[in-house]
């Protein structure tokens, strides 16, 4: 589909060769800081004979060499090196630098293009850039390193998950006890829905929970004050959430690994503040975060064996899964296989006309 996928931080590339690659499907990218300290992204495919030139994260100082046969390329991507050159008929070598790929930088994440020519990402996000702005998550570093998780879950059923919280009353204990039922959600069609939860001013019975709540309005005074007391949910279609906390921010990306398979691939950031404040309170939210996506994992899996059955046909989806609808529709616009003989029902049937 073509969409901006995020790659990294630009915190995660901060001196000049340091380097990660983003694996998505048959494609990869190589996202590299240069000597000058612009960032650029090319196809992290060898123009010889294919072979993959970079994995994971590191720093390449010098020129970046295949493994296979040793063709090598500068930081700007132009082929400099070809053994054994005199054997190469005709070779022009500046028709074989590495592929560029697009890139754009939005606050402070780099996102690549592999295909398509998706809409500029400040114009996708203009609706929330001004809410957004206070948690100046440009200046955020990681937390940790990017991580890897693979789940038995189709990928489009892990997204369908992320878009709607009808399921969060039975599916979250722990959200419950921390937050009120109003659930704010307002969407930018047809691409980014954003939702907002709200602390409860009665604390949990649970320890990590209940101190989450006494603790979280003490770090990041420069918040406005409803921002000490929410958390905010940004979902960016197709593939995408971004998650802010007044201490720390997330994001996760679902990687479709075939029928049935995805991996989500998140990161954790906060602002470089070393206060045991800050410590304690990032802590706590990352303990209660591993907990829910537990428990979504554990949910979509069980959603996953059932709609193998035989029996299962598409039920009807409330308003407040309507996410989920424009989720399918674009799938529907963008993938002409995915179609139902039969559409579901869902709210929309019910609406006036």
């Amino acid at each position: 589909l073509p969409s901006w996928q995020i790659a990294c931080h630009v915190s995660s590339i901060p001196h000049p060769g340091d380097y990660l690659s983003l694996d998505i499907g048959a494609e990869s990218a190589l996202i590299l800081r240069e000597r000058e300290g612009s960032i650029r992204a090319f196809h992290n495919v060898c123009r010889h004979r294919g072979a993959r030139l970079l994995d994971g994260a590191g720093n390449c100082p010098g020129t970046i060499t295949c493994p296979y046969h040793g063709w090598s390329y500068r930081q700007d991507g132009s082929l400099i090196g070809v053994p054994a050159r005199d054997t190469f008929i005709g070779l022009d070598r500046d028709s074989h630098s590495l592929k560029p790929i697009p890139i754009q930088i939005l606050f402070g994440f780099v996102f690549v293009a592999f295909a398509g020519d998706p809409a500029p990402l400040a114009e996708t996000w203009q609706p929330f850039l001004e809410e957004i702005a206070p948690y100046r998550v440009e200046d955020m570093v990681p937390l940790g390193p990017i991580t890897l998780e693979d789940w038995d879950v189709d990928w489009k059923l892990a997204m369908d998950n992320y878009l709607e919280s009808y399921h969060v009353p039975i599916g979250h204990p722990g959200l419950n006890r921390m937050f009120t039922p109003d659930y704010d959600d307002q969407a930018a069609a047809p691409s980014i829905a954003r939702g907002i939860s709200w602390l409860r001013e009665q604390e949990s019975s649970r320890w990590s929970e209940r101190m989450y709540q006494r603790l979280v309005g003490r770090v990041a005074a420069d918040l406005p004050e409803a921002y000490r007391r929410s958390w905010r949910f940004y979902s960016a279609l197709p593939n995408l959430g971004i998650d802010l906390y007044p201490e720390q921010m997330d994001f996760f990306q679902v990687i479709p690994r075939g029928p049935g398979r995805c991996t989500i691939r998140s990161g954790l950031f906060g602002r470089p503040d070393s206060s045991d404040a800050s410590r304690a309170v990032r802590f706590l939210g990352s303990r209660i975060s591993t907990q829910v996506n537990a428990e979504d994992r554990w949910l979509c899996a069980r959603v996953q064996r059932g709609l193998a059955s035989s029996s299962y046909r598409p039920g009807p989806l409330s308003s407040i899964e309507r996410w989920m609808s424009e989720f399918h529709d674009l799938l529907r616009g963008r993938i002409p296989e995915f179609h139902l003989a039969d559409a579901p029902s869902h709210f929309r049937e019910a609406l006036p006309t």
